[in-house]
């Protein structure tokens, strides 16, 4: 399935509520970020605390462009954690961090505007 980063794309394909809450977002607090050599685009490996329930999570996210490894670290993000581990390169992704395209295309990571418990689920 192609995703459209286009703002002004339409709506996607109309679901059934069920099928947004089988998709499982957490927020989770990023506990170390590095640059990661293997991706096609700037990236960084993540390690995530997404809380007692889900524990640590690793995640490759291409989002070099607007961030610093010393920036995300500290900072919560949301998360689907329920998707099958993933191979980047050489890397295993076990959580898919979730953002937005800015202009340029590049990854704004979605984040709570106030701080939560790691592990809670987006509804």
């Amino acid at each position: 399935m192609h995703v459209d980063h286009d703002p002004m794309a339409p709506a996607g394909e109309e679901i059934a509520f069920d099928d947004f809450l089988r998709v499982d977002i957490r927020i989770g607090t990023v506990v170390a970020a590095e640059v990661y050599e293997g991706a096609r685009k700037p990236s960084f490996q993540l390690r995530i605390d997404f809380g007692p329930g889900v524990g640590e999570r690793k995640s490759v996210g291409q989002v070099a462009g607007l961030y610093t490894p010393e920036e995300l670290v500290g900072r919560q993000v949301a998360g689907v954690v329920n998707f099958p581990p993933r191979q980047i390169g050489n890397a295993l992704s076990e959580a898919l961090t979730v953002g937005f395209a800015d202009e340029d295309g590049r990854v704004v990571l979605f984040s709570p505007d106030k701080p939560v418990p790691n592990g809670s689920r987006l509804f």
